[in-house]
C-alpha cells in the first residue's frame, strides 16, 4: 500500500469535519485476501465489561489509570476503551509511548490517538516511563522493555483484543523504545510507527520482518536528521540525578537512545530495510508541499516507509498541540496528519 496515496486522501479528509474509516471492516478483523477476514481473540474476550486489575482508577479524562506491580516497583498506564466496546468483538490495540520528559498525560494530547480510537474502534494504552525527568530505558535488556511485555500481557488478559492487531507508536524517546520493541516483541507487535526517533538497535534480531512507518523533520534540533544529538536535546536534564545536562553527561544518553546518535535517519531506515529483506535503494515521492515519502520495495507485509518533512522540527505532524510548541520543538507541518497515517498503515499490516 502506498503511503503517498493514503496521504493524499487523508490530507483532504482532514480539511472537513468527516473522518476516514473502513465501514466494511469489523473491529478487530484482519483482511487477508479479498472477501476473507480472520479475527483472533485474546483471553479477555467474553465479558461485556473490561476486567480492571487491582489498583485501577478513573483518570480525569474519563479513561482508566491502571497500576500494576513490577519487579522494579509499581508502574502504570492510561487506558482508553471506546464507548462502543462490547467485550465480545476482538478490537485492535495501539500502544502509544511518550517522549523524554513529556509524560503520558501530556503526550495523549499531542498524538490524539485516543480520540481517533474512539471513532475508528481501537483501544489505546499510554504507559508512563520512569525516573525524573520521566524517560524510557530503550536497551534490549532494560526494565522498561520488560514492563512493555507486562503491559501487553495484562491488556490481552483483561480486554478483548485481536492479538494479530497489536501496534506500537511513540514520540522521540518513545519512538526509540518502539524501535527496540520491534526487535524484541516481533511475535506480538504487528507494526510500529516511530515519530521523530526511529533507531537502529545494536543486536536487533526480530523473529519476523516488522513493517514500519516513520516520521522525521530535517530541521529537528533534538534528534538531528543527519545524525547527532541536537543542541536542544543537549540542554535537557540528564536522568542520572547529577543535575547536569545530557550534553554534559553523554554517557547518560546510552540508555535513552540506543545505537549511535551519529547515524543519519536515512541510514537507520536502510538498516531496517535490510532486516526486512527490502531492496537497497528507496524511491522518493512527494505527498505534500513540504513532505516526501521515502519507501523501499519490500516483500508484502514488510514495508518500510519514512515521511520526511523539509524544515520540520521535533514534532508530531498534523497535531495542533505540537504546533503550539513550535518555539521549543520547531515547525510542525499541518500538510499531513501523522495520527491518521499511522492508523491507515496499521490497518494494512496485521500480523501474518
Amino acid at each position: 500500500m502506498s503511503t503517498a496515496v493514503i496521504a493524499a486522501v487523508l490530507v483532504l479528509a482532514a480539511c472537513s469535519a468527516s473522518t476516514t474509516g473502513t465501514p466494511d471492516a469489523t473491529p478487530g478483523t484482519s483482511v487477508d485476501a479479498p472477501g476473507t477476514t480472520v479475527a483472533a481473540e485474546s483471553e479477555g474476550c467474553g465479558s461485556p465489561a473490561p476486567v480492571t486489575p487491582v489498583g485501577t482508577e478513573v483518570d480525569p479524562t474519563g479513561g482508566l489509570k491502571v497500576t500494576v506491580a513490577t519487579p522494579s516497583g509499581d508502574r502504570w498506564w492510561y487506558q482508553h476503551v471506546p464507548t462502543a466496546y462490547d467485550g465480545m468483538t476482538p478490537w485492535p490495540l495501539v500502544v502509544d509511548f511518550h517522549g523524554y520528559a513529556e509524560g503520558a498525560a501530556f503526550h495523549r494530547q499531542i498524538s490524539g490517538m485516543e480520540a481517533l480510537g474512539e471513532r475508528e474502534h481501537f483501544i489505546t494504552v499510554s504507559p508512563q516511563g520512569q525516573g525524573s525527568p520521566v524517560h524510557w530505558d530503550t536497551r534490549l535488556d532494560s526494565i522498561d522493555l520488560r514492563f512493555v511485555g507486562q503491559v501487553l500481557d495484562t491488556v490481552e488478559h483483561t480486554l478483548c483484543i485481536d492479538p494479530r492487531r497489536v501496534f506500537v507508536t511513540g514520540y522521540s524517546n518513545g519512538a526509540f523504545l518502539s524501535s527496540t520493541i520491534a526487535c524484541e516483541y516481533a511475535d506480538q507487535v504487528a507494526a510500529i510507527a516511530p515519530v521523530a526517533g526511529l533507531r537502529d538497535i545494536p543486536g536487533c534480531q526480530p523473529t519476523r520482518p516488522v513493517p514500519i512507518i516513520a516520521f522525521h523533520g530535517t530541521d529537528d534540533q533534538f534528534v538531528q536528521y543527519l545524525g547527532g544529538m541536537g543542541p536542544m536535546a543537549a540542554k535537557m536534564q540528564a536522568p542520572d540525578g547529577s543535575g547536569k545536562t545530557l550534553g554534559e553527561v553523554p554517557s547518560a544518553n546510552g540508555a535513552i537512545a540506543p545505537g549511535s546518535m551519529d547515524q543519519a535517519v536515512p541510514d537507520i531506515l536502510a538498516a531496517w530495510a535490510g532486516r526486512n529483506g527490502c531492496a537497497t535503494t528507496p524511491s522518493d515521492s512527494k505527498v505534500s508541499d513540504d513532505t516526501t515519502e521515502i519507501a523501499f520495495s519490500c516483500p508484502a507485509g514488510a514495508e518500510i516507509q519514512l515521511l520526511r518533512t523539509d524544515g520540520g522540527g521535533h514534532a508530531w505532524p498534523g497535531s495542533q498541540q505540537s504546533a503550539a510548541l513550535s518555539a521549543v520543538t520547531g515547525k510542525t507541518t499541518m500538510t499531513i496528519d501523522a495520527t491518521q497515517l499511522i492508523w491507515a498503515f496499521f490497518q494494512a499490516h496485521p500480523l501474518p
